[in-house]
């Protein structure tokens, strides 16, 4: 599919164009299909377009990895399944668990601007503690440098600009011009930190960061323990990964068919992923195409070659943070909609700031990697 050298920093910005513009155009879909960019009411409800859109992405990745032969059959290693193969679909479990808890997070009657940072930061934070971890154990053999953490530093400051207006909140809503000068959305943070007192929200919100921690720690395990570049191969890992992902993820969507026709569940987010499921919207179908290769992407930029998790991480949320503000600039410019606020561009500052950082380690790690090679030559 690449051109490019495999661990090379041209491989690296491939993956991040690819996902950057993937995730662009994700973003866009979400507000056509569940916001009013037509003039008229949503197309669907946050859950059925949860629903329509999974699968879709989904069926994307199944029919990838088996048109493109990825899937490691016992016949390529003795008739035996890669001894891999066991935590891999533990990870692809996890995955599973992230896709339907992020959306939920967004549904419940909390701040979605506090749980967008709390899910943003936690992966930042999540990929810096695995390296310390795998660096105490003895799996990952690279240090982290200054210029990582430094960039850890300001993808916090970048992800956190977005809570700055969290504890003006009631001043704001006193006065609300001042709240429309700064482009300050009142209600996306209305609730503030009440989350805590939520059980349904702490529950979905520690599963998801709970899954995210395991599903990393299992992605660097694997690329930490290759004995080469040979054995490094990421795209059966993506493989027998998203097969796991899907039979979990189709085998609760049957669940929750069987459970309100058979079952008598009457909760609306569940009558509704019902109704979804049972009747199918194709254009919602088709519009998780760019969520399934938004997957690809990610997952090949967090096991990317030759590089920390903590590099990984915040190249991946970096990504994602400027591809969110290109789509809120799109959706501004194209259908009126809210432009970024001054918090964000602020973080979009810190971003800059935080990229200049991974730059300079990029160069320090690319110079590494060839003095090893060179030595090893």
């Amino acid at each position: 599919m690449f051109k490019s050298k495999p661990g090379s920093t041209a491989r690296l910005l491939e993956l991040c164009a690819g996902y950057f513009f993937s995730y662009v155009l994700t973003g866009v879909l979400v507000k056509f299909f569940v916001g009013s960019l037509h003039g008229g009411p949503p197309r669907m409800s946050d859950m059925a377009y949860l629903v329509n859109n999974t699968m879709g992405g989904n069926l994307l990745c199944l029919v990838a990895v088996f048109a493109l032969s990825w899937i490691p059959w016992p016949s390529k290693h003795g008739g035996r399944w890669p001894s891999e193969s066991g935590y891999i679909l533990a990870s692809g479990v996890c995955t599973a668990v992230i896709i339907p808890t992020t959306t939920l997070l967004y549904t419940l009657p909390i701040s979605v601007m506090v749980a967008m940072v709390i899910m943003r930061g936690s992966i930042i934070v999540i990929s810096r503690i695995i390296d310390a971890v795998q660096l105490a154990q003895g799996i990952l053999k690279r240090r982290v440098y200054a210029q990582e953490n430094w960039a850890v530093v300001f993808a916090l400051l970048a992800v956190g600009m977005n809570l700055a207006p969290v504890p003006l909140r009631p001043w704001l809503a006193r006065h609300t011009e001042i709240a429309h000068a700064l482009g300050v959305d009142l209600d996306r943070l209305k609730g503030g930190f009440d989350f805590v007192h939520n059980p349904l929200a702490m529950g979905t919100l520690g599963a998801y960061i709970g899954a995210y921690a395991i599903r990393l720690y299992l992605m660097n395990y694997f690329k930490n323990t290759r004995r080469g570049p040979r054995d490094a191969d990421n795209r059966a890992y993506f493989a027998l990964e998203q097969i796991s992902a899907s039979i979990v993820i189709f085998g609760s969507m049957a669940l929750i068919w069987w459970g309100v026709g058979h079952w008598g569940w009457a909760e609306s987010r569940i009558v509704t992923a019902h109704d979804a499921v049972a009747h199918p919207d194709l254009a919602g179908v088709l519009s998780g195409l760019p969520f399934g290769f938004v997957a690809f992407f990610s997952v090949f930029l967090f096991m990317f070659q030759g590089r920390t998790a903590t590099f990984a991480g915040l190249v991946n949320r970096l990504t994602s943070l400027l591809a969110g503000t290109a789509a809120t600039l799109i959706l501004a410019f194209g259908w009126g909609q809210r432009p970024p606020a001054p918090t964000e561009w602020a973080a979009f500052v810190f971003i800059l700031v935080a990229v200049g950082f991974l730059s300079r380690a990029e160069q320090k790690r690319s110079a590494e990697t060839a003095a090893m090679q060179q030595a090893a030559a």
